[in-house]
């Protein structure tokens, strides 16, 4: 929990410094591809979904979902070079399209070269706990308007679950251990911004 604040303080620093030369926001929109695991089953069965009847976390299978949220960015460490170090900011809502609310927000610290290829790492903060993305995108440039696309991957996580069985006089019967994935996800996301 410490490095997590850290790195958030951190990143909160970098986008207040007198070092940083532009902002920019704009909305973002994408698809995510939820690998078997306690998302993907509130995904297909929403609150329906009962762990110790329906086989445990990742019985469901995989799910996709749409994300849809803001981006706010700063530039820093801009010497005049090819590279400019960037902060970024996401919020994004998933699972709209089935009537679900899956919120998340990412921090994320990297560099863009001139050439507008960019990349980053940072942490995410969603419903499944919080865990590592790791980024990679370029950013098409007209005149002042951006056009960033970009790919994120978050590995999924083990975790250790418990299944109860009762017995008629709803006292716990057996307890069984076993391991599950929290899932991995892949996003491919789009937006634009415009340069002041």
């Amino acid at each position: 929990m410490k490095k997590i604040l850290l790195t958030l303080a951190l990143g909160l620093g970098l986008l207040t410094a007198n070092a940083q030369i532009e902002k920019l926001a704009g909305p973002r929109i994408g698809i995510t591809f939820v690998g078997a695991g306690p998302i993907a089953d509130f995904l297909h069965d929403g609150f329906d979904f009962d762990e110790d009847e329906d086989g445990g976390y990742g019985s469901t299978g995989n799910a996709f979902t749409t994300q849809y949220g803001w981006q706010w960015e700063g530039r820093f460490a801009d010497g005049g070079g090819k590279i400019v170090g960037i902060v970024e900011w996401i919020v994004l809502v998933g699972g709209m399209e089935k009537g679900k609310f899956l919120p998340s927000a990412t921090s994320i610290i990297g560099a863009r070269k001139d050439n507008g290829l960019e990349f980053g790492v940072g942490p995410n903060l969603s419903l499944a706990g919080v865990g590592m993305v790791f980024g990679i995108g370029y950013n098409f440039k007209s005149g002042n308007l951006n056009l960033p696309v970009n790919i994120a991957f978050m590995p999924g996580r083990k975790m250790e679950g418990t299944r109860y069985n009762f017995n008629s006089d709803t006292q716990i019967n057996e307890q069984t251990n076993y391991d599950y994935n929290t899932g991995s996800r892949i996003s491919i996301m789009v937006g634009f911004n415009m340069s002041k």
